[in-house]
């Protein structure tokens, strides 16, 4: 099925949030979407029981996530790596395949785009997986890193959406208990 023709389903999904940490945010000029997004993202992930990954980099040196994705990532463990590429690294490879084979899609965020976020979606790819990556909770340092980024994602398969379509996606339809649960944070 290609990637116009199906709606997201929360049990084949999982997120993975992708190394937002405060000592690499600091030179994001969209910080602060991209904390703000990344935590909806979690919080909307959660609410629905879709599994949550968590990632650093080299965490001795970059830091731990920022306070706002923190706070939303309460009782999981990040798993640390030196590649720049999630799939590149044996942990974090059996851990989202460790979700099972329900689970065929991930939802990519983080930083930085062109660099993690494409390397890890292509890996993603390699080994089977539907991506999305939200727009607006991804970036670079520069903007034309993050539109090159978005372009070869887009290039190489990945769906680029925004976090409210992926959200609303998730959710189907307004009324329900989850939805009421997640309108404040979407307002």
């Amino acid at each position: 099925m290609t990637a116009e023709l199906y709606h997201l389903q929360p049990r084949n999904c999982a997120l993975l949030v992708v190394d937002i940490q405060e000592n690499l945010m600091k030179v994001i000029p969209a910080r602060d979407e991209v904390a703000r997004n990344a935590a909806l993202m979690i919080k909307a992930a959660r609410a629905l029981d879709i599994p949550v990954l968590a990632t650093t980099q080299y965490v001795q040196r970059i830091g731990d996530f920022v306070p706002e994705v923190k706070s939303e990532l309460e009782g999981i463990t990040p798993l640390d790596k030196l590649e720049f590429g999630c799939f590149n690294n044996q942990a974090i490879k059996e851990r989202v395949k460790s979700l099972g084979t329900s689970v065929d899609t991930l939802i990519v965020c983080g930083v930085e785009t062109h660099i993690c976020i494409y390397q890890t979606v292509l890996g993603a790819l390699r080994n089977d997986y539907r991506v999305w990556v939200p727009a607006d909770a991804v970036a670079s340092r520069a903007v034309k890193n993050y539109e090159t980024g978005l372009s070869r994602l887009r290039e190489i398969g990945a769906v680029v959406a925004n976090s409210e379509m992926i959200i609303y996606d998730w959710l189907h339809k307004a009324g329900t208990p989850v939805f009421k649960e997640l309108l404040p944070a979407l307002k």
